[in-house]
């Protein structure tokens, strides 16, 4: 077996066990699969553990759907629909797929960012999340590289996930297709 049939074998068995496990429930699409694991294993490392290791800092980048909100090294930031203000409902299995925004103090505005729509929020776990315009921030687990936005629109752990414009405001759209190899 190569290495990318095994990467998507391991991403469908972590999905059916976290979907096993009960909890909230967790609708994960068939490109959710394919797209986890293309990249499974890229979420930024200090992330990779929810662990901060310096502030946070906030920034917009471009991407196939226009300026969007970026962390400090131009990856993808993204909100999730069914969180409720600035609290967080994505927890377990599905902070694994996507590893929050954490920060270690207080996040910066970088590039493109308005300062006064940058705060953060407490996790259950102790650890803080950036949000931007009241929303909690996330990773996508299938992003490889700066300017990916593999994790729009998908509909996974129980709601739709969007990247946000400069305004903090969800980008509804999904993204044209890329070239196929």
């Amino acid at each position: 077996m190569n290495q990318g049939h095994r990467l998507t074998v391991t991403a469908l068995a972590v999905i059916l066990i976290a979907a096993s496990c009960g909890g909230s429930a967790s609708r994960v699409t068939r490109s959710t699969v394919s797209t986890a694991s293309a990249g499974a294993t890229s979420a930024p490392r200090a992330q990779a553990n929810n662990v901060a290791t310096a502030p946070a800092t906030v920034a917009t980048g471009n991407s196939r759907l226009g300026r969007i909100l970026v962390d400090g090294q131009g990856r993808t930031l993204y909100l999730f629909v069914p969180d409720r203000g600035t609290t967080s409902t994505c927890y377990g299995a599905c902070a694994v797929r996507w590893p929050p925004f954490l920060t270690s103090g207080a996040p910066t505005a970088g590039p493109g960012a308005n300062a006064s729509l940058i705060g953060t929020t407490k996790r259950t776990d102790g650890t803080v999340e950036v949000t931007y315009n009241g929303h909690p921030l996330y990773y996508w687990v299938g992003d490889s590289k700066p300017g990916d936005v593999t994790g729009q629109a998908i509909n996974d752990s129980g709601g739709l996930w969007y990247v946000l414009n400069p305004a903090g405001t969800a980008i509804t759209s999904a993204p044209s297709p890329g070239p196929r190899p």
